[in-house]
């Protein structure tokens, strides 16, 4: 189980790493853009802090609900659909460069893994992967030392990444799950939206059947697969992703607790049948 970044909390709750470190606060915290030395010290931070656990940073991702205004973002009518995250990284490589630096000046300091919030096509993995290779390739010929086993991975956020995730899974070291947005755009529900209330439902069956397809996908390819939204902390589908195979929980410090004792006390042989015979059925549609 992996936690997101909560202080001395990580490591008093004997989690298993960071699964989910927003860079995007970074950003959001500063009037201009973070320069390389800045990112560099907070990353070089966490990592040194966490004595050699595993600390999955995810790059820069913003737009949609979460707008920074030096970044001079036109305005769009539907943003969650628009210019965001890696799309952002990509149309700006600037900004990236800078951010994957850092990144990899900082993996001296502990255990590093990258991933791409975002994704929809293998094209754009392929992309990002070719700025890591030229950053290192920079890093290399200035003398400035980093971790040559930086695991690179992505998000699986969208359906269009959940149905190509047999494709995806050759180009990368891990899946991390986003069941937040997930969720929203396969049920077509804006997730600010409160007034949706019965319509967003993060336990509909397609959602679960996506995941299970992501999870399949990459352990078809020898890589793992986690969740790093919401849903791994819900106590009422652990028993189904502990049966469905997935390796990894992202959670809250709070959560890592409760969530430690659900494993503990199922039995995934013996639910195994039963769980993944109700999500291939249309029980849950109510």
């Amino acid at each position: 189980m992996r936690l997101p970044p909560s202080g001395s909390r990580n490591l008093e709750n004997d989690g298993g790493g960071i699964g989910l470190f927003r860079s995007e606060f970074l950003y959001l915290n500063c009037d201009d853009y973070p320069t390389e030395d800045y990112q560099f010290e907070a990353y070089k931070k966490v990592l040194s802090d966490m004595g050699g656990k595993e600390v999955v940073i995810r790059t820069l991702d913003i737009g949609a609900d979460k707008m920074i205004e030096y970044f001079h973002l036109p305005h769009e009518e539907n943003p969650a659909l628009g210019n965001r995250a890696l799309r952002i990284c990509l149309n700006r490589p600037e900004i990236f460069k800078t951010q994957l630096r850092a990144l990899y000046r900082a993996s001296a300091f502990g255990r590093l893994s990258i991933m791409f919030p975002m994704v929809t096509s293998v094209w754009e993995v392929r992309e990002a992967k070719k700025m890591c290779e030229l950053v290192k390739k920079e890093l290399t010929a200035e003398g400035i030392p980093f971790s040559d086993e930086v695991d690179v991975g992505i998000m699986i956020e969208t359906p269009a990444a959940a149905i190509l995730s047999d494709r995806l899974a050759k180009e990368v070291d891990f899946f991390s799950i986003g069941t937040n947005d997930l969720t929203q755009y396969t049920l077509a529900c804006d997730r600010q939206n409160n007034d949706l209330g019965r319509f967003f439902n993060a336990h509909h069956p397609a959602v679960l059947r996506l995941i299970k397809m992501a999870c399949d996908n990459a352990h078809k390819e020898g890589i793992w697969c986690g969740i790093c939204g919401e849903l791994g902390a819900d106590l009422e589908l652990t028993e189904l992703f502990l049966s469905i195979g997935l390796d990894e929980l992202s959670v809250s410090p709070r959560a890592v607790l409760p969530l430690r004792q659900k494993v503990r006390e199922t039995q995934v042989r013996v639910v195994r049948e039963k769980l993944l015979a109700e999500l291939l059925s249309d029980k849950n549609e109510l």
